[in-house]
């Protein structure tokens, strides 16, 4: 007789939101010596524990074994959220929470991740289903991390100095669309862009010479490495005296930092052609520009796309940090300096935010050029069955 298995992960959500109705929701008031609040005061928060109870005991016994059975469990984790959100900020549990409410968010974290788990590792022939799942899975993590933070610094009622919360951080997002606009149009646009054109091109065609001059490579080289070893914290201020406060100066930087990582990866990439390839291409009489062009520079596209990649990153950390050591009264760095010394963090955080989003973009945008130039590539190809 086969042995029924159990899944822990729902069973752990449906004991924790039990004992959630029965320990204390929140703390005592010290002014008024009375709990802050009840469950039973809280009509929707006492739902959500009782749906946790039953959505996990069922799926305990039953498995969840379906994608249906994981969105379930994720709807029924969403409202929970919703709730405990409520709960910290309409009933004045923010830093009173008690035994109960975190015995909930335990509850709710089994829910997540098992419905998660579930739906990442579902698979499909059908291109439209497969990509859902792929955008639900990340989704549903990033947002369930900044529940996480939300709840975790209203709980305990961390002071908004040391550490705001996501929704303190959004408001100050979108009441400053223009100063971040501002900022985001003097870093990225203006530093960042040129910079990694300059660096990043002019990287690609110094390898070509590189591969071109055999002593280049043994002269060039050691001495890019060099470089690349300069710390950004003693080059900014160079480059500030030299090129100003403006955008140039953080354009120089950025220069610096993707030169050698682009310089490098080329030329690794010019060397990935096989014998057999170039053997050929010398059986037509093929002379080193028409080999260049025809089958070594097609073979370097995935590590020239590496370099891409990897410099998109670093050219924006490059000019945030450029940016403390003298700019105008605009841009990313320059709001994150002034503003920790005004003890505005939401607007630290927010800008953070805005690095953040500016970066993913910009890699992301590097990532699909790379998959629409190389879809010939191994690692690009679909396997059907």
């Amino acid at each position: 007789m086969n042995q029924m298995k159990l899944d822990k992960f729902c069973l752990v959500g449906a004991i924790a939101a039990l004992l959630a109705l029965i320990f204390p929701l929140a703390g005592v008031d010290l002014d008024t010596g009375k709990q802050v609040a009840f469950v039973g005061d809280i009509p929707g928060l006492a739902i959500a524990m009782a749906l946790c109870v039953i959505a996990g005991a069922a799926f305990t016994w039953i498995g969840v074994r379906s994608v249906l059975s994981g969105t379930v469990l994720l709807a029924v984790a969403v409202f929970g959220c919703w709730q405990a959100v409520s709960t910290l900020y309409d009933h004045g549990v923010a830093g009173y929470a008690g035994t109960g409410f975190w015995l909930f968010i335990i509850s709710l974290w089994a829910f997540v991740w098992r419905g998660i788990d579930v739906i990442a590792n579902y698979r499909s022939l059908e291109t439209a289903k497969q990509q859902t799942a792929n955008v639900i899975v990340p989704v549903a993590f990033g947002m369930w991390l900044l529940f996480v933070w939300e709840v975790l610094v209203a709980g305990f009622g961390v002071p908004q100095v040391l550490l705001p919360p996501p929704s303190m951080i959004g408001v100050r997002f979108v009441t400053s669309t223009d100063v971040m606009a501002a900022d985001f149009y003097q870093t990225f646009v203006k530093a960042v862009l040129s910079g990694y054109v300059l660096g990043c091109g002019s990287a690609f065609v110094m390898a070509i010479a590189v591969d071109r001059v055999p002593f280049l490579k043994r002269g060039l080289l050691p001495l890019g490495n060099m470089v690349s070893a300069l710390p950004i914290i003693g080059v900014a201020p160079i480059m500030v005296m030299w090129f100003g406060f403006d955008w140039q100066s953080k354009a120089a930087v950025i220069v610096i930092m993707t030169f050698f990582p682009m310089l490098v990866n080329t030329v690794t990439g010019l060397n990935a052609a096989g014998k057999l390839e170039r053997d050929l291409m010398a059986t037509y009489a093929s002379g080193y520009w028409s080999t260049l062009f025809r089958l070594r520079l097609p073979a370097a596209m995935p590590f020239v796309f590496n370099a891409l990649k990897i410099n998109s990153t670093l050219a924006l950390i490059g000019a945030i940090v450029a940016e403390f050591f003298g700019t105008p009264i605009v841009g990313m760095g320059f709001r994150i300096s002034t503003e920790v010394g005004r003890m505005n963090i939401d607007m630290v955080w927010a800008e953070i935010a805005l690095a953040a989003l500016a970066g993913t973009a910009f890699y992301g945008a590097v990532a699909y050029i790379e998959r629409k130039a190389t879809s010939w590539h191994p690692s690009f190809r679909v396997r059907r069955h």
